[in-house]
């Protein structure tokens, strides 16, 4: 089992920027790849952006449009989203996950972290 934990969200104004942080532990070896996701009030969480664990392979959600990047640091065991010229519907709980080799899904789920953005 991956734990996985969220840091970085928060207020900030339209234009604004952020960065999450996701911070795994427990069988890391196990991660093919992590992805953020995001869920607004009265939505249904969507994918935001993935990254291989090994290879860094990246993709994006078109809704992103150059303006979010993912990356991570395989020695911390930790991904990042940064989120620049945020927009107020960026508002939403978003979450990290991960994913191992033999599925096609994400299995393991942070808490998320809130991100507002004000207009």
């Amino acid at each position: 089992q991956v734990q996985l934990v969220e840091s970085g969200g928060g207020l900030v104004q339209a234009g604004g920027s952020l960065r999450l942080s996701c911070a795994a532990s427990g069988r890391t070896f196990s991660i093919y790849a992590m992805g953020w996701f995001r869920q607004a009030p009265g939505k249904d969480r969507e994918f935001v952006a993935s990254i291989t664990w090994s290879g860094g392979t990246k993709s994006y959600a078109k809704f992103v449009k150059g303006r979010f990047t993912i990356s991570r640091d395989i020695a911390k065991n930790t991904v990042y989203l940064q989120m620049n010229s945020l927009k107020p519907e960026d508002t939403a709980v978003y979450y990290c996950a991960s994913r191992v080799l033999t599925t096609q899904s994400f299995g393991s789920w942070g808490q998320g972290t809130q991100v507002d953005v004000s207009s």
